[in-house]
């Protein structure tokens, strides 16, 4: 299908973080779209103040009658949906054009300057952070985001559709389907093993990823990966290196040293060495595309984060409140340093929901290390997300793991009442199931609590 011809664009899980910026890309070409979603969301309803038609019942009758023509309607799915889906298999016995939204991602990467960022962590925030840059520096940037950025309120940044910014996702191995100009790498470490089964499976899949450039196109890893291409690190020997940090007034200030010479005066707001290593590959690909210093240090000041990842709710004195949504003990542990860094001695509370039962099971004693590492732990219920319950993995199994004698597995009918009494001046939600649903309950009480 000739997407440029495509008239109508349908989406079978529309409300997704990957999907709706899809669809807001094609709302921006002229193109109309309409899309079922199971349930009703912030995402769902800006998509429809912006003209998409969009239902929440899995019934063919529901679908516009404008997109049940097979020859110029483009369906558009993800993969997380159940295979008896109505609308789904309505489509698929009309013989209309199915594609997964990755799939269509990487026919728009091949008609565009494509840079494309991909690792088991950082990536998010990593391609916000560059997606922001080349919006600010004037660059004609359409940026498709894992998560909503604090600075457009948005996971789809739009200037313009010669330069696309992709988050190059491992999960169902989807990123192989990209074609970029510059990728980067942020990480390998294991993760999705109920996609992959083992980690050199998972390996391989981004040494695959890394051999889908485009000719004379250029790789960027983090210093230390097994893979060669332009290296970055904090305070190494790498070609972009991050020197001379400081923290003042809670934000990083800091020198990158490049190939062709340092670069001065960078300054940086997003706590934690794993937030500042991914706004140095950014740097090192906008450097590498060609945006001078003074912009760049002036786009990558205005950066203010990505929505749950390490976002202040509450910051005072005397309580701070974070919300990330850290799912994998590396991030968890990233999470940690940054804490520390950012309030050194202060007591830290941390709520965390497991998500997945394949994840628990996989990485129980990682979690239970990871964890035991914060003053006082509070653990939820797993998440399931798309898996059926798995016999002897549950949050009580990984709490009886956990050395730290100061933990409690909580119902989240408790969870406010337990958070209010503890007496920690940190207090962290992590996770990415619907923890995140909590969040506004946890502030509303501590702020009233608390008087704020």
């Amino acid at each position: 299908m000739n997407l440029k011809t495509t008239n109508n664009v349908y989406f079978i899980g529309i409300g997704g973080i990957g999907m709706s910026a899809l669809a807001r890309y094609f709302i921006a070409e002229g193109k109309s779209v309409a899309g079922y979603d199971r349930t009703k969301t912030d995402i769902t309803v800006a998509l429809e103040e912006l003209g998409a038609e969009i239902h929440f019942e899995d019934a063919i009758e529901k679908i516009p009658s404008a997109f049940l023509n097979p020859k110029d309607t483009l369906v558009v799915y993800t993969p997380a949906i159940p295979k008896g889906h109505l609308e789904f298999n309505y489509f698929k016995d009309h013989d209309f054009e199915l594609l997964k939204r990755s799939v269509v991602l990487g026919e728009i990467t091949k008609n565009t300057f494509c840079l494309a960022v991909a690792g088991t962590h950082g990536k998010t925030t990593t391609t916000s952070i560059l997606g922001h840059l080349l919006y600010e520096c004037n660059v004609p940037v359409t940026a498709f985001l894992g998560g909503v950025s604090e600075n457009y309120n948005s996971n789809f940044i739009l200037k313009g559709t010669e330069v696309t910014v992709v988050e190059a996702d491992e999960f169902d191995r989807s990123f192989l389907t990209l074609s970029p100009n510059m990728a980067g790498l942020t990480s390998m470490e294991p993760d999705h093993l109920d996609i992959y089964g083992e980690p050199e499976e998972l390996e391989k899949s981004f040494i695959e990823f890394t051999k889908k450039l485009k000719p004379n196109g250029k790789l960027f890893v983090k210093n230390g990966l097994p893979i060669e291409g332009i290296t970055y690190g904090i305070e190494d020997d790498s070609d972009y290196s991050a020197q001379n940090i400081r923290i003042i007034n809670g934000s990083y200030e800091f020198d990158v040293k490049t190939p062709n010479g340092t670069l001065h005066n960078f300054k940086f707001d997003l706590p934690g060495r794993h937030n500042l290593s991914n706004a140095l590959m950014a740097l090192a690909m906008s450097v590498e595309y060609g945006i001078p210093h003074q912009q760049l240090a002036k786009a990558l000041a205005s950066y203010r984060g990505v929505k749950r990842r390490f976002t202040y709710q509450i910051k005072t004195e005397d309580l701070v409140f974070i919300d990330d949504y850290a799912h994998h003990p590396g991030e968890i542990n990233a999470v940690h340093q940054a804490v520390r860094e950012m309030y050194p001695g202060k007591r830290v509370l941390a709520i965390f929901q497991p998500h997945l039962y394949s994840r628990t099971r996989d990485f129980a004693d990682e979690f239970a290390k990871s964890l035991s590492q914060f003053d006082q732990i509070l653990l939820l219920d797993i998440y399931p997300a798309r898996e059926l319950p798995m016999e002897g993995v549950t949050s009580d199994w990984l709490l009886s793991k956990i050395k730290n004698e100061n933990k409690k597995l909580v119902q989240k009918s408790k969870l406010i009442s337990e958070v209010l009494a503890s007496d920690a001046p940190v207090i962290l939600t992590i996770g990415a199931g619907d923890i995140g649903e909590q969040v506004k309950l946890i502030k509303q009480a501590l702020e009233l609590e608390n008087k704020l």
